[in-house]
């Protein structure tokens, strides 16, 4: 796992043995979200009174430095799983995209409401890989951009011109782009997943939307998002990692969960 060709944080290159998993092939959506909130009451992180908000993407209207998250970036009060824009907006079309403003916790949570569990690193990089070893990308060399898209990443100019993958601008629907070689959707862009895996501090590497390098309960997350873009993020491959904080949320962070039980 990990890489040398890309940044810092992916290397070194290391083999990993990992055990038998079964890992979801499709995120977790809005729709088995609400399924658990309505069985369980759980309130999510962004939903409790101490917060109440979470971060949205909110793009720029033209070119920007592109060091500077907060240009992109806002906190948004009554922004949650299902507001997921801020309080105006609802999951009207969206109960089969994947379900995002969750922190860990609230990913924990669920997987252990489904008697399931969130994958560590080395689990997670193992199965987006589909059995491509050393590939850049789940599916291969193939740049995901023109006709052929792969997965759901940002198209054009970063952060104020995405022409949408297949006419998605945000958010895309569970399993709409191809899967890899294990028959695995969205391990690539979408959402950015959890992981358990912890993160180990690399100077000048900040959280995609918090400008953390240290400090609090950093976690790996995997996959990349629909913000990906290789003007700014490449970092739709296996090999890719960023930290997170695992009590924050975000309009692009979501999650899958796995069994070790098999």
């Amino acid at each position: 796992m990990g890489s040398t060709a890309f940044y810092i944080e992916e290397s070194p290159t290391v083999v990993v043995k990992v055990d038998d998993v079964l890992i979801q092939s499709r995120l977790v959506t809005n729709a088995e979200f609400k399924d658990f909130v309505a069985d369980s009451g759980y309130v999510t992180t962004a939903e409790r009174k101490d917060r109440e908000g979470s971060v949205v993407f909110i793009g720029t209207e033209g070119p920007v430095p592109l060091n500077d998250w907060r240009k992109w970036w806002a906190w948004i009060p009554g922004a949650n799983w299902c507001h997921p824009h801020g309080p105006e907006s609802n999951l009207d079309q969206r109960l089969d995209h994947p379900v995002v403003h969750v922190s860990l916790h609230d990913a924990r949570a669920y997987a252990n409401w489904a008697g399931l569990a969130l994958p560590h690193e080395p689990e997670w990089e193992w199965c987006a890989r589909g059995g491509l070893d050393g590939a850049t990308y789940t599916w291969g060399e193939q740049p995901n951009q023109g006709d052929t898209l792969f997965a759901n990443t940002w198209q054009g100019d970063f952060p104020f011109n995405n022409q949408g993958a297949h006419g998605w601008k945000g958010t895309s629907p569970v399993g709409c782009f191809p899967a890899n070689g294990y028959g695995l959707f969205d391990m690539a862009g979408n959402v950015w997943e959890w992981t358990e895996s912890a993160w180990q501090d690399h100077p000048g590497v900040h959280c995609c939307c918090s400008g953390s390098e240290a400090g609090g309960d950093l976690k790996i997350i995997k996959g990349g998002s629909h913000l990906c873009s290789p003007q700014y993020c490449l970092r739709f491959r296996p090999a890719a990692r960023s930290p997170q904080e695992a009590s924050e949320s975000t309009s692009h962070l979501g999650f899958r969960c796995i069994s070790r039980n098999c």
